[in-house]
């Protein structure tokens, strides 16, 4: 049986002092839900800090993104090894804003997805198409390039505890979001293309999780799809209250349906 995740990226969001405040009401707020995978990625400047208060924990803690190489001449980046030694279990890899404003390709996200993985980490793969891809017709052909590029030459074995993340963009810090059915079309989809690309039992077991203004008032109806399997959320998590909150509903329904 598949464990949802609700996993926070705080974006370029929160000085010190503020990170540590909002880990910390976090923490407190969930600390009895065990049938849920709570991850935070915060600023690589306080991931250290929050690594400490978090220890034994049931919070999970992933950087934004990774260089490929596992050191070098490269100037603002940063390595698994760096993320995992101050305590990273995930990393995000290939989110639409890393695509958009920083041209990584489906080629780059696959390097990445395969250093994370030798270096240890849980990669949470992110795709995702944009509004002019949507509205085109494009969606699932889009998606499905992206999966099969950033998955290319890696065998399922190697990719055992990947997680993917589809994140419509023109839901993302919009307001709007993907309709429950819509967003259940592409994990659909997704979970499809797995199979075909590895096993059945590869794409049962894999994660798929929905991000794109994800909120209090609509996880309920999300989660409920067959293959969405929890939320990375974006600026809702940066409130204790509401993140807390979806975690909470999250647990409520699979504790209902006995999982």
């Amino acid at each position: 049986m598949r464990r949802p995740i609700i996993a926070g990226n705080w974006k370029m969001y929160k000085d010190m002092d503020e990170a540590v405040q909002l880990a910390n009401e976090i923490k407190r707020g969930a600390y009895r839900i065990d049938n849920v995978e709570i991850i935070l990625c915060p600023p690589f400047t306080n991931i250290s800090e929050i690594s400490e208060m978090t220890v034994e924990s049931n919070i999970g803690l992933g950087g934004q993104n990774c260089h490929w190489e596992k050191e070098g001449a490269y100037t603002g980046e940063i390595s698994v090894a760096m993320l995992k030694s101050v305590g990273c279990r995930y990393v995000i890899i290939g989110h639409s804003e890393r695509r958009k404003y920083f041209l990584e390709t489906d080629e780059i996200v696959g390097r990445k997805v395969n250093a994370a993985i030798a270096g240890g980490l849980v990669p949470i793969m992110c795709v995702g198409e944009t509004l002019e891809e949507r509205e085109a017709g494009k969606t699932l052909e889009v998606v499905k390039t992206q999966v099969t590029g950033g998955l290319k030459g890696l065998s399922a074995d190697y990719l055992d505890k990947l997680i993917i993340a589809y994140e419509p963009v023109w839901a993302i810090g919009t307001g709007k979001t993907a309709t429950p059915a819509q967003a259940q079309e592409v994990h659909a989809m997704i979970r499809k293309l797995l199979k075909e690309l590895y096993s059945e039992e590869f794409s049962y077991s894999r994660r798929i999780l929905y991000g794109g203004s994800v909120k209090p008032d609509n996880v309920l109806e999300l989660m409920k799809e067959d293959d969405i399997d929890g939320g990375l959320i974006g600026g809702a998590s940066l409130k204790a209250d509401g993140f807390v909150d979806m975690i909470k509903i999250t647990s409520s329904l699979y504790a209902e349906k006995g999982e």
